[in-house]
């Protein structure tokens, strides 16, 4: 059930993005290219996932918050444009295959995040403009998409992480960073799909508190398949953070005691979910992203 939801959530949101950035012939067609590229290069659609089904667990329909589901993914990509670039993690692979800056060259990448930085606020605009998302609820999901996505947000996470290469750092700034870096985005995930319903505070409450324990999890356990994973599935060297500096928190802490705060993590965002009914997608969902393998 997980899987057959999660994928049919995934398919939605290709369709959707296609329709948002489709491919033409215009002068500047390279720049597209490389956006349709990073987009279509894979991944979970987690967070699309997670943006469609807490606005149908707080009674909306999914089809209301799809152009959130697919402004979070566009804004998740910049990240990972950037993040890519030399000035940053210097990465050459993404998701098996080479990254932006290397399949279209460092401007065309630099500016395909750019532009998937700023389309968000206009499709959520837009979809306020057409009526599909109510325009009380489109203003605050783009003033806390900006929040969680900016300098108190993702960029402060990177920033941190960044500025901190090389250094041991204190556990509890490292899950600081990693709040921001990782788990903003994430709450933003579930509170966005909340308010796409026009559900109360109590439960943009809870998904908050989820979102953040959730993003937790997620990065450390993204830590731990840097060493563990399977070169192949994972899509990226092995051991990358280590090569290139980064003390991560398996690093801090070791691989046992790391895989032991990922479950605690789990386990303290699931009782979150009592706030909703239906919730069993959610439960199972959280479950399947300790245990992934890539």
């Amino acid at each position: 059930m997980i899987t057959e939801k999660l994928a049919e959530y995934a398919e939605m949101t290709e369709e959707a993005l296609e329709r948002y950035i489709p491919d033409m012939e215009c002068l500047q067609r390279s720049v597209i290219e490389a956006v349709r590229y990073s987009l279509k290069a894979g991944g979970k659609r987690i967070r699309p996932a997670l943006v469609m089904e807490f606005c149908r667990v707080c009674g909306g329909e999914p089809e209301t918050a799809l152009p959130v589901a697919c402004a979070i993914e566009m804004m998740h990509t910049f990240s990972l444009i950037h993040d890519d670039l030399p000035c940053m993690d210097n990465d050459d692979m993404r998701r098996g295959k080479p990254s932006c800056h290397k399949a279209f060259g460092e401007a065309n990448a630099l500016l395909a995040g750019d532009a998937l930085a700023i389309l968000p606020a206009e499709i959520i605009a837009g979809a306020a403009l057409k009526g599909t998302l109510s325009q009380t609820a489109a203003l605050k999901i783009i003033a806390l998409l900006g929040r969680q996505a900016g300098i108190f947000g993702m960029i402060g996470g990177q920033v941190i992480d960044t500025e901190n290469v090389g250094k041991m750092l204190d556990t509890a700034v490292m899950l600081e960073m990693y709040r921001m870096k990782t788990g903003a985005l994430l709450e933003f995930c579930c509170r966005a799909g909340c308010i796409a319903a026009e559900a109360g505070a109590a439960a943009q409450l809870a998904a908050g508190s989820y979102g953040q324990r959730l993003g937790l999890a997620f990065q450390i356990v993204d830590d731990i398949l840097d060493v563990t994973a399977d070169e192949k599935r994972l899509g990226k060297p092995v051991g990358s953070d280590a090569e290139s500096g980064k003390f991560t928190y398996v690093g801090a802490v070791g691989l046992d005691n790391a895989r032991s705060e990922a479950k605690r993590l789990t386990k303290e965002a699931e009782k979150y979910l009592d706030e909703f009914e239906d919730n069993e997608f959610l439960i199972g969902l959280t479950e399947m992203l300790l245990k992934r393998d890539y």
